[in-house]
């Protein structure tokens, strides 16, 4: 009875139903390669490998394209709800306000279809989400405040770019990591003298979930990799932290190695991860 009414459900196509972000869920991100570091997404074994899904069923790779133009890239988790990470290339923040919008679904991944739970769906939906509900809120992956433009800022806010995120985190030792990161990227510069890093930000599921639909994740984590003109070397950082509350500047996300973070991630997450092509230390 219920694959009928999920069937039912998704077959009609409603007129007020979800705003939408024009994507592509591609087969490869050969097609929106430059959002990764020398166009190499990274190796993530058995979810992730040679650019393609090794699950595709399950991990949805998504070229995230916004008025005409591709954005950035999500590898995507159906099962979860969730991302497994957004790519997105740093190229300094633009001057725009922080968009007021409705937060858009992917209409490759499913058709539009009412403001309801709909539990067969492969994304997650508004009403997946509550107001200040189990004290989380939407986390960006890909945060408008790194964004070059105010439509590339508006593009971050579909539902396949966030997580369930403790709001006193997202809003705490999060966001000042957001902002120390930017500031450092703005010194990475290329030969011609531009301003450019790759970044990956990342979420490692949870055991539990929001409305027994959408995973909380247990870790989030982030790593950029860019080029510094000065040292003529690639350089990398990276992050990780607990998706737990905190207490006003309580606590600090310490920068770490993009070593330690893949020995992390290894540990708890997939074993012999690689984020970045030889580690961000091609030379050019």
């Amino acid at each position: 009875m219920q694959m009928k009414m999920c069937l039912f459900v998704i077959s009609v196509l409603l007129v007020f139903g979800l705003p939408f972000i024009m994507t592509k869920v591609v087969d490869s991100f050969n097609k929106c390669s430059q959002f990764f570091f020398f166009n190499k997404p990274p190796v993530i074994p058995g979810i992730l490998e040679n650019s393609v899904s090794r699950n595709n069923n399950r991990y949805k790779l998504i070229c995230q394209k916004y008025e005409k133009a591709y954005r950035f890239a999500t590898l995507y988790d159906t099962t979860n709800r969730i991302p497994v990470f957004s790519a997105y290339k740093y190229t300094g923040k633009g001057v725009f306000k922080r968009p007021d919008m409705e937060w858009m679904t992917e209409s490759e991944l499913d058709p539009p279809v009412a403001e309801m739970t709909v539990p067969c769906l492969n994304q997650a939906i508004s009403a997946d989400y509550c107001n200040n509900c189990y004290e989380l809120n939407r986390g960006h992956l890909f945060p408008c405040c790194h964004a070059a433009d105010s439509k590339t800022a508006e593009s971050t806010f579909t539902l396949t770019n966030v997580v369930p995120q403790k709001i006193s985190f997202n809003a705490g030792s999060w966001k000042r990591m957001e902002d120390e990161t930017k500031e450092i990227m703005d010194t990475c510069k290329n030969n011609n003298n531009k301003v450019l890093a790759h970044v990956l930000t990342g979420a490692i599921p949870g055991n539990n979930k929001m409305k027994e639909k959408v995973n909380i994740p247990s870790y989030m984590w982030m790593a950029f990799c860019c080029y510094n003109s000065t040292e003529n070397a690639w350089v990398s950082q990276a992050y990780w932290a607990p998706n737990e509350e905190e207490k006003p500047k309580e606590k600090t996300i310490s920068k770490k190695s993009l070593q330690k973070l893949q020995g992390f991630l290894n540990a708890d997450f997939v074993q012999n991860v690689q984020l970045f092509e030889n580690n961000c230390k091609l030379n050019i």
